[in-house]
């Protein structure tokens, strides 16, 4: 395995192309992204609520599935195997699975639209939509799986106009507090840290530690 590593390199140690880093980290960029997670957002919660509420509303929430078993049984699918999956095992379950998609449709479109676990309800938008191509049915599917792809990729900037971007600034927020308290707390190993650079080792760097915290300890027992 280390000689494998030597030849080929460590995929960790790579370094990401300027380019892809500033359309996942820009601003800017996060615009684009956060017009097309939303748009997409959009169109599955359209599907959602023709499901639950609206047109298809006899044929997945009602019938027995009736929907479903139209999908399963007439459209082309991909593999003999992915046929027999759906012959043996989405037909005879088809109430509780249209159930299922159309609420699926619906909470997915919720969270792309606001925000919320955005990289989650991105992978739960693919998985649908690898379902639906494997059954047969091409439509706009591609089309919804490159903008969920796009959204899954650039995730930290997509999702940051939105609901999950003010919980990330709550706890980075947090997070300087709590830092900023314990360097009042232990100001003598702050010093201390400012003292070594970036090539100090672990074992130079543990006797300047350990002086600093004996140090604050001798003050707080006198």
């Amino acid at each position: 395995m280390e000689s494998l590593l030597r030849i080929i390199g460590n995929p960790s140690k790579i370094r990401t192309p300027r380019v892809l880093q500033w359309l996942q980290q820009s601003k800017a960029s996060a615009l684009v992204w956060t017009a097309m997670r939303v748009w997409l957002g959009v169109m599955w919660i359209q599907a959602g609520v023709a499901k639950l509420w609206g047109a298809e509303n006899p044929g997945f929430m009602h019938n027995g599935g009736a929907g479903v078993v139209g999908f399963a049984t007439h459209g082309v699918p991909a593999y003999s195997w992915w046929g027999s999956f759906l012959h043996s095992f989405v037909v005879p379950n088809a109430g509780w699975i249209g159930v299922v998609v159309a609420v699926s449709e619906f909470v997915i479109g919720i969270c792309l639209a606001l925000g919320f676990l955005t990289p989650f309800a991105a992978l739960a938008s693919l998985a649908l939509l690898f379902t639906y191509v494997m059954s047969g049915t091409a439509s706009v599917c591609a089309f919804y799986a490159l903008f969920a792809l796009v959204i899954l990729a650039t995730w930290r900037t997509s999702s940051w106009i939105g609901v999950d971007g003010v919980i990330s600034g709550y706890r980075q927020r947090r997070g300087s507090r709590d830092g900023a308290a314990q360097t009042e707390e232990h100001p003598e190993v702050v010093a201390a840290l400012k003292t070594l650079d970036a090539t100090t080792s672990l074992e130079d760097a543990l006797p300047h530690l350990k002086g600093s915290t004996t140090d604050e300890t001798k003050v707080s027992t006198k």
